[in-house]
């Protein structure tokens, strides 16, 4: 009898500790990469992407955080099938493409569209960072420069939230272009009377807060966003100075008065409903 229990613990025992592994399934936890604990993705979804224990702010996929602002069913999609060619023949530039389309079921690394929130209508753009590092190429200068076009016609306000490393190198000036082709689409929005709420994600940096990203209205940031131009390490050896440690993080940028406001994800949707009631007897753009 005492045989026969001892050798059922040592089989037990013995389970190769690759098998015992394999009994939790892949992907179901997420590291903060804020305070490193660990925590159930399931968890971290329902919280937007913010870690429960210190506030730190993951990207947010495009469609994520549409689905969190927008009432339910009323968003509609503009230039969904707009498609990114290669037009400097730019070695290995459309495999790339063709992966991340692949990878994230985009096919660029923005989506633009109007809806309801809390009842009120606005349009919006939304750049999604795991596409290219939503890098700025024409498409995604398109996209939103037809954006903005269609609230002016439409009389509606625009949102737009910016993640991206820059202009998009495989595209050459035809990316720097969009810097000014949205500046211009902008231009002419805020002529017309329109409201234009930006939020910068992290990161916003290069011809991205250079250009749409800081024209609007008002400006608003993710808690610990990276937003700037250039990178620390060439300004330091620009001007031979060490920087801050928290150069160019939204806290910074607020200080500095480049932002109206650093906003928590969880309270983007009431400040965005305030802001729209607050406007919506301003008159209609003509």
């Amino acid at each position: 009898m005492l045989k026969d229990l001892f050798g059922k613990r040592k089989k037990y025992a013995t389970i190769p500790n690759h098998q015992a592994k394999t009994d939790v399934p892949e992907g179901l936890m997420q590291k903060c990469d804020g305070c490193h604990k660990i925590f159930y993705r399931k968890e971290m979804k329902k919280n937007l992407n913010v870690c429960p224990n210190c506030g730190h702010h993951h990207p947010l996929l495009a469609w994520d955080r549409i689905e969190c602002l927008f009432d339910m069913e009323s968003f509609q999609e503009w230039d969904k099938d707009l498609i990114t060619s290669n037009p400097l023949q730019f070695p290995g530039y459309d495999e790339k493409m063709e992966k991340d389309r692949l990878k994230t079921g985009l096919n660029e690394g923005v989506i633009t569209g109007k809806g309801f929130i809390d009842g009120q209508p606005a349009a919006v753009a939304v750049m999604d960072s795991s596409f290219r590092m939503g890098s700025m190429g024409s498409v995604i200068g398109e996209k939103i420069a037809r954006a903005i076009e269609n609230a002016r016609e439409e009389s509606l306000p625009f949102i737009i939230f910016a993640a991206s490393g820059g202009a998009r190198m495989q595209e050459g000036v035809l990316s720097l272009m969009q810097m000014t082709k949205t500046s211009i689409a902008i231009k002419r929005f805020s002529d017309a009377g329109g409201l234009m709420i930006s939020v910068m994600t992290h990161p916003t940096t290069g011809g991205v807060s250079a250009s749409f990203a800081s024209l609007g209205d008002y400006n608003f940031a993710e808690p610990g966003a990276l937003i700037g131009f250039a990178g620390r390490r060439i300004i330091e050896q620009t001007i031979r100075e060490k920087l801050p440690d928290d150069f160019q993080t939204a806290e910074f940028q607020l200080k500095h008065g480049q932002l109206d406001k650093v906003v928590h994800r969880q309270e983007m949707k009431t400040l965005f409903t305030t802001l729209l009631d607050m406007h919506k007897e301003g008159g209609e753009i003509s």
